[in-house]
């Protein structure tokens, strides 16, 4: 009897052993340890994101059985037609599995990842003096260190890129977002426009991307005035290049302005927005998820308390920098004048500061009514791309986007995707990963300039001889369809060079181009 006993104990500790073997020789059981691990993985994070009060990711996004889609909306026009028919890559969505299609792990790795020593991109500095004394920062991506990467640029695959071994590159403009923080996302950015043929510059509004403040005034959150003179000094610096513009997350609210303001005048071929902020306004009234409201408003925090010696003799520094939300923040920074003791002041000087300050610091109604990303939708003039994900943690919900706009207007195109978060749409392709954003933008602004190009020689075969075939697509970026150079005379009034450079009043008006001495800049390397 003990013996059948001790037969069946040493059966039992085998048999583990025994499947474990069995499994060892089964070909699909790495896949099954891999997935098992993914699922426990996936189920921490559950947890982790329930304790830090974060939207949830679904269960079909963490298993990889939900197929990602994407959604063009526009105006069925030519221009449309043929992005819709050129653009390979609006067509095939994002294809990656959990971790990379979690919308929370791709914010904290673009947010959190530090980027000082990235290394990948190497930065040059133009300071651009303004008007009124203020500093704008343009940092122009002039190499790239992979030697990898720097191959593929000087080889690129299929030979078909924009601008690529041309002495005079297209420049793209990169907006980060309206706090100015590089992320991952940018600087991949930055690295594959190289790669293509581009030439990328990122855009520091003041006092933002270790730009110094030189005046005591930051620029509100949809202010294109600063945009505008970065365009007209690289319109003058190199007349040559076709200028594209990409915006990323609340950094879209300035270029959306900036398109709707300026109009056909703003000297753009194209632009493109990735994950934008289309209603200002109501973005700040609706709290963001906690652990993102929080480091947002730290980040804003410490940017405020590099300055405050300065910016305190226009708004309340100390207040701004105890206040509990970025709204708060928002309305203390642009719509309230600064508290001072006044039992030293006469009648008269309350009187004058208080009508000046009104004047000055409007109420937030006011402030948006200025500001609102698509106060000016109607007058954009130039074709724009808009990339927006389902679940996008940071942006209202997608039942709140502008569909009205992108269906009826011929500027505006949407590419809806199931999956992508905010400035992520991670995808994995040949055992990489990278960002579809990045391919999808780049290949639209080629296709945008093809189409263009097209459009100049049959503009040019039509009769047109006066517009040589060598002026071609230079000359689209201020005059779009025979319309701009007759909106840059109309917008005198609302010049941008100030004092020094004045368009003169004659009725023979000075060429853009022959404005040359109108900014002053010093260039220092940075990173």
């Amino acid at each position: 009897m003990c013996t059948m006993w001790d037969t069946v104990t040493w059966l039992w500790f085998f048999l583990p052993l025994f499947l474990t073997a069995l499994l060892l020789r089964w070909d699909n059981t790495g896949y099954l340890v891999k997935e098992g691990l993914r699922l426990l993985a996936w189920t921490v994070w559950i947890m982790i994101s329930w304790t830090l009060k974060l939207p949830c990711p679904s269960l079909f996004s963490a298993c990889g059985d939900q197929e990602s889609k994407v959604k063009f909306i526009c105006k069925r026009t030519a221009l449309a037609n043929y992005v819709m028919q050129h653009c390979h890559v609006l067509s095939h969505p994002p294809l990656a599995r959990w971790p990379w299609t979690d919308p929370h792990l791709q914010i904290l790795s673009n947010w959190m990842w530090p980027t000082e020593d990235d290394g990948r991109v190497c930065f040059t500095r133009d300071n651009l003096l303004l008007a009124d004394g203020g500093i704008i920062a343009l940092d122009w991506a002039v190499g790239v260190k992979d030697q990898k990467a720097q191959a593929k640029r000087e080889h690129p695959p299929g030979g078909k890129v924009l601008g690529c071994h041309s002495s005079n590159p297209p420049i793209i403009i990169l907006i980060p977002n309206a706090w100015g923080k590089i992320t991952q996302h940018l600087l991949s950015l930055c690295s594959s426009s190289l790669q293509q043929g581009f030439y990328p510059v990122v855009f520091h509004r003041r006092g933002h991307g270790s730009c110094p403040l030189t005046t005591p005034r930051y620029q509100q959150f949809g202010d294109p005035s600063d945009l505008m003179q970065s365009v007209a000094y690289l319109r003058n610096r190199h007349p040559s290049s076709l200028l594209f513009a990409v915006s990323e997350g609340s950094g879209s609210g300035l270029l959306l302005s900036y398109l709707g303001e300026y109009g056909s005048s703003s000297y753009l071929l194209a632009a493109a927005c990735i994950s934008p902020v289309f209603h200002g306004q109501v973005w700040f009234e609706t709290p963001l998820p906690w652990l993102y409201h929080k480091a947002a408003l730290l980040y804003r925090k410490l940017q405020i308390s590099r300055y405050a010696t300065a910016l305190n003799s226009v708004m309340d520094v100390k207040k701004i920098l105890r206040c509990c939300s970025l709204e708060e923040m928002e309305r203390l920074m642009f719509c309230s004048g600064r508290r001072q003791d006044n039992s030293e002041m006469d009648t008269a000087d309350q009187g004058r500061e208080l009508r000046s300050r009104s004047s000055m610091k409007p109420d937030w109604a006011g402030y948006w009514d200025h500001n609102e990303p698509l106060r000016d939708a109607d007058e954009v003039a130039v074709p724009v791309l808009c990339l927006c994900s389902n679940d996008d943690p940071l942006l209202l919900p997608s039942s709140t986007l502008p569909v009205s706009l992108f269906q009826n207007s011929p500027y505006f195109f949407l590419a809806l995707t199931t999956q992508g978060g905010h400035c992520g749409f991670m995808q994995q392709r040949d055992g990489r990963t990278g960002y579809w954003s990045h391919e999808a933008v780049l290949e639209y602004l080629q296709v945008v300039g093809d189409f263009f190009r097209v459009e100049e020689r049959n503009f040019v075969t039509d009769g047109f001889v006066g517009l040589s075939a060598g002026q071609g697509l230079k000359q689209k970026t201020s005059t779009m369809l025979a319309k701009r150079r007759r909106a840059v005379m109309l917008r005198r009034a609302r010049s941008v060079f100030g004092p020094q450079g004045q368009l003169s009043a004659h009725p023979g008006l000075v060429p853009f181009e022959e404005e040359h001495d109108t900014f002053t800049w010093n260039r220092s390397y940075t990173r």
